[in-house]
């Protein structure tokens, strides 16, 4: 036999992919994208300059030029090396490939970000989860447990973590670094909202940690540009998997150009977090809604029917992500993206319609 059944393998016919839902006419508060765009000045100035990149050219295989932006931005220290990925989900697999030895174990916290679990699948590892409280705090000792048990050769940390909304203790990822026999990466995608909690500074201390981040969450989801920052012998195995010309002339020209101004994108990252508090009031004054803490872009809650209230919701020309039967943990779970304060009070006014 020559088709998929016979050739590919038994884990990835087994998977299912990421799925994107279709968002045609509709709010979209599904996806953590930044609801803003860029003021009109700035955008004509994008339009200009990426008007003159020479896209016959092939980018520079190093990008300098981004590298240095993103290093000022982030306050990235010259010690530190920047590997760059299309996107974040590029620098997850590139990791994977990295450590996946035959019988090689990736761990992670449940519920956690799909991806985690998808790219170790992808490249030949073995995947175990270790559950969060139902509360979605860390279980220490289970997670420490599991990395005895299971000598992981590579564990994902979300900080804040995906889709709970929840910063874990700093010193206890500092603990499992310091447990973990193999590479422990810590992903702060949701960095800009989490006041200021990093691990940026811990980069460098251990042998085994590195840092992931992206731009996507500061309302440059369309260009993919994801970033690891780690110690020069980590960066150095990664650049040899990175393939050639990863991040194209359009995402370096603009990255560069809306970097320098982080005023903008700083006040657009203090607007949503202010919504965030706002709709956070609005969910604990429903009925039947557990809203939990977050310190990203979204609030997760249970309500009384998550299937009704995904549908009803739109019904009502809003998409938001249910989560529930994606994990036990997440029963009756709905995320929602935090938009623009229009967008959400026609969320909170929707889902009280229907909770009534």
């Amino acid at each position: 036999m020559k088709d998929p059944a016979s050739l590919v393998r038994d884990e990835i016919r087994a998977l299912q992919g990421y799925h994107v839902p279709p968002a045609e006419g509709l709010v979209k508060l599904d996806a953590m994208e930044n609801p803003y765009p860029l003021p009109p000045d700035l955008a004509r100035e994008l339009g200009e300059t990426l008007s003159h990149v020479a896209i016959n050219r092939y980018p520079h295989p190093g990008a300098p030029v981004l590298k240095r932006r993103l290093r000022e931005a982030f306050s990235i220290p010259d010690a530190l090396e920047i590997v760059l990925g299309n996107g974040s989900d590029e620098i997850l697999q590139l990791i994977g490939m990295a450590v996946a030895k035959p019988g090689a174990c990736v761990l992670s916290v449940e519920p956690a970000f799909a991806m985690f679990r998808i790219s170790a699948i992808a490249v030949g590892l073995r995947y175990e989860g270790v559950a969060l409280r139902p509360d979605f705090t860390l279980d220490e000792p289970a997670l420490l447990a599991a990395i005895e048990r299971h000598r992981p050769a590579l564990t994902w940390i979300a900080y804040p973590n995906n889709p709970t909304g929840n910063l874990f203790p700093r010193e206890a990822i500092l603990r499992v670094v310091e447990a973990s026999p193999g590479l422990v990466v810590v992903d702060e995608a949701y960095f800009p909202f989490a006041g200021g909690a990093t691990l940026l500074d811990e980069v460098g201390r251990h042998p085994n940690l590195v840092l992931m981040r992206t731009v996507s969450k500061l309302g440059l989801a369309g260009l993919r540009l994801g970033f690891a920052v780690a110690p020069a012998a980590w960066a150095a195995e990664l650049e040899k998997l990175r393939l050639p010309y990863n991040v194209n002339v359009l995402t370096a020209a603009a990255a560069e150009l809306v970097l320098r101004r982080r005023d903008v994108l700083d006040d657009q990252t203090r607007r949503i977090v202010a919504e965030r508090a706002r709709l956070e009031r609005s969910l604990d004054a429903m009925p039947g809604v557990t809203r939990f803490p977050s310190a990203a872009n979204f609030v997760l809650a249970r309500v009384p029917d998550a299937v009704a209230g995904f549908e009803g919701l739109k019904a009502r020309g809003i998409l938001v992500r249910t989560l529930h039967g994606s994990h036990p943990l997440l029963e009756n779970c709905l995320r929602f993206t935090l938009g623009t304060p229009d967008e959400n009070d026609r969320l909170a006014a929707a889902l009280q319609q229907i909770l009534a």
